[in-house]
């Protein structure tokens, strides 16, 4: 089935033709419902209510055991019997309904019998204990995963913690999911017999929550109908203005998509390539957006150009012969083959050009790729297939109680478990209440395009677009993340609040001290609900003291320790000025050169010389103003007296460790100034009393060893001449 096409006809979207057979006739299953009901048909023969099940199930598993299947109906049909859906349809029919759309989209033998008994134990007397009993376990765990927590029990929470349970079962298989996105395109279908508000309620309910998952999982065919849906029923004057356009487009005598595949058929053909290039009518949603985008539409953008290859090679061989033969637009052009979508996606996007200014967008694929484009995870079938066979050939003992992919604590472990739903479960096992997750996670399902960052061990993290350090530390440390000190993004030290891009490689630095704390305006800079939900967690156990102390998170400049000597001032006898051995002296403050530095001096008002480091910006300026140098030399003695600037990430205690590891080193500090923090970076300066220049390099390295220091340098600020 492919909901991407519609009729425009119609006033919603409708499955048109696959690319690769025949279309099934819509099956009446209010007709087929009916009949069911008449009796029970013999043992051994498959129900004719199944039949279109049946033939669409073997369209793609043509040597599928169908027992399950008829044993399935048989007890769904006389469990529901008697049930009327509020349409007035015998029940049946929603369960035949919801198989056939999953028949339709390939998925395998067990996904469809969980389908056809995903209501009755919610709904008749069939309890889970007889689902495995008579289908084995991983039916039963399927339909379980669909199953409603009742409302008697949960009151207004029953809904979310519905879905809290149903994507607990989805991370351990992606079937449970698959099942109910089908169950919900069904409803929607059919939701006309319902009251407005009511139709409006679970509208809105499928638009936040079930068309995410649906794109997440990658089941295209499932969720553009939904959205088709959805949008009749929340925006019906835009939908009703959208047919018009659809129809009034389908009634042009001339179709500039026809002509294009006509032309790109013939480059293929004499290029030697075996390709079908198929038209690919837009859904009502997508020609809204389009419309929106581009203001007046024209032939070409009610649909796009699909072309089907054998092999991933063909794919790029297409590409070439299109943009060799026809105009492209290289703006247009994306490759989602070499690097996939995080839904399984993988495509080449491009578009063509004519001289009448008509663009068409062109799709390149081969056709398992446009299998799994349309139907995602359910083109995957059985995620546990692998482990059995690896299982069996590894000899591992069969244990009637465990299912096959099952782990060694009893969780379930599925290979096909995509990344954004292994962190959706971390994050929600954290959520303190229903409210909670339920607005964290339709926070979470808005973001809809993830991006890949690298560790330096090699490993990835998948993040949401637009996460930062803040997001990277919490994913992968959970809440040991609260050390958290700092980041390097490609090897440059960058702040937490850096929004990371895909492809980024992050070394998160991580401090040591256990009484480590987030800060606050780390709240500002998390995205991700696992981040965001830690940080609220850790604040409101934390609350802010009503007068912070002076520290290194005070929001202002401290002098921690009062100046006992002006440097500037202060007379030095390490150094002597040649010729002139009485002549006073006196360190830039700007450099602070310490013996062993290279060093120039310039007389300054009474007769005293500044002594500068001889890389100094000072020296250039008054050099290029025309100032003599004074030729300066070190004496004797070792003794000095340096300015050193620390660059840290802002933490408690950060300054106690800071004083103490210079005091070890044998450094009297003379003063010492702390900056106001910005974005968690702070900026400490200090002027310090050396016995022995040569130590300088061992302070140094003794000051970057303190957690939550990154960087020692000697000052080097931009003075005014002397």
């Amino acid at each position: 089935m492919s909901a991407e096409a519609t009729n425009p006809a119609t006033p919603g979207p409708v499955a048109p033709a696959t690319t690769r057979r025949r279309s099934l006739p819509r099956i009446d299953l209010r007709r087929l419902g009916r009949a069911a009901l008449l009796g029970s048909p013999s043992r051994g023969r498959l129900p004719d209510a199944i039949g279109h099940v049946v033939e669409a199930h073997r369209a793609h598993h043509p040597d599928a055991d169908l027992e399950p299947l008829r044993r399935a109906y048989v007890l769904a049909e006389s469990s529901h019997r008697g049930q009327m859906r509020k349409s007035g349809e015998p029940y049946i029919t929603h369960p035949l309904a919801v198989t056939l759309i999953l028949a339709e989209l390939g998925a395998e033998t067990t996904t469809l019998t969980a389908s056809l008994l995903h209501d009755t134990v919610e709904d008749t007397d069939v309890t889970l204990d007889q689902v495995r009993e008579q289908f084995g376990e991983e039916v039963r765990y399927l339909v379980d995963g669909v199953t409603k927590l009742e409302k008697v029990d949960y009151g207004a929470a029953a809904e979310p913690e519905t879905f809290r349970k149903m994507l607990v079962a989805t991370g351990s298989d992606v079937r449970v999911m698959s099942i109910k996105l089908a169950d919900r395109l069904h409803n929607m279908r059919t939701l006309g017999v319902m009251r407005p508000e009511k139709q409006e309620r679970i509208a809105k309910i499928t638009r936040d929550f079930l068309i995410p998952l649906a794109e997440r999982l990658g089941v295209q065919a499932l969720k553009t109908e939904l959205e088709d849906l959805v949008f009749a029923i929340l925006h019906p004057e835009e939908y009703e203005h959208t047919r018009e356009l659809i129809v009034d487009n389908a009634s042009r005598a001339d179709d500039p998509l026809a002509e294009f595949a006509d032309a790109m058929r013939a480059v293929l053909r004499e290029a030697g390539i075996q390709a079908e290039v198929l038209i690919r009518p837009r859904h009502f949603v997508s020609v809204h957006r389009v419309s929106r985008k581009r203001g007046e539409l024209r032939g070409c953008d009610f649909g796009r150009l699909l072309v089907l290859v054998n092999e991933d090679a063909d794919c790029y061989a297409v590409l070439g012969e299109l943009h060799t033969c026809m105009t492209p637009v290289v703006s247009e052009f994306k490759d989602f083959i070499a690097v996939p979508k995080f839904n399984l996606y993988q495509s080449l996007h491009t578009a063509v050009a004519r001289a009448d200014g008509q663009v068409a967008e062109v799709l390149i694929r081969t056709h398992q790729m446009h299998k799994v484009a349309e139907a995602g995870v359910v083109a995957l079938g059985n995620p546990y297939v692998g482990l059995q066979a690896e299982q069996s050939r590894e000899g591992a003992p069969a244990d009637g109680d465990r299912l096959d992919g099952e782990g060694a604590d009893g969780e379930r472990v599925d290979p096909t478990r995509p990344g954004w739903l292994s962190r959706l479960l971390a994050w929600q096992e954290a959520a303190p209440d229903t409210d909670t997750f339920w607005s964290t996670l339709r926070e979470d399902l808005a973001q809809d395009r993830e991006i890949t960052v690298f560790r330096p061990d090699g490993g990835t993290l998948g993040l949401p677009d637009g996460a930062t350090c803040v997001d990277a530390a919490y994913a992968q440390y959970g809440e040991d993340a609260h050390a958290c000190i700092g980041a390097r993004v490609n090897g440059r030290l960058a702040t937490l609040s850096t929004v990371l891009q895909d492809g980024d490689t992050v070394q998160l630095l991580m401090g040591q001290d256990p009484a480590s704390e987030p800060s606050r305006e780390w709240l500002e800079h998390a995205h991700t609900p696992a981040a965001r939900i830690a940080i609220q967690r850790w604040l409101a156990t934390h609350p802010a003291p009503a007068e912070p102390e002076e520290s290194v998170d005070a929001a202002r400049t401290v002098t921690d320790i009062p100046a006992a000597d002006s440097p500037l001032s202060r007379p030095d006898t390490a150094i002597t000025v040649v010729g002139r051995p009485d002549a006073g002296v006196r360190l830039a403050g700007c450099c602070t050169p310490v013996p062993a530095d290279e060093v120039t001096g310039f007389a300054v008002r009474g007769g005293v010389v500044t002594v500068h480091r001889a890389e100094c910006a000072a020296v250039t300026r008054m050099a290029d103003a025309g100032r003599a140098a004074v030729d300066v030399r070190w004496g004797d003695t070792t003794e000095c007296r340096v300015t050193l600037v620390a660059e840290s990430f802002g933490r408690p205690h950060l300054l106690a460790d800071l004083t103490e590891a210079m005091a070890l080193e044998g450094a009297e500090i003379v003063s010492a100034t702390v900056e106001p923090p910005s974005q968690q970076r702070v900026r400490h300066t200090y002027t310090l009393q050396l016995p022995d220049a040569a130590h300088l390099p061992t302070l140094m390295r003794a000051m970057r060893n303190v957690p939550g220091v990154y960087d020692v340098s000697r000052a080097q600020h931009h003075a005014p001449a002397s």
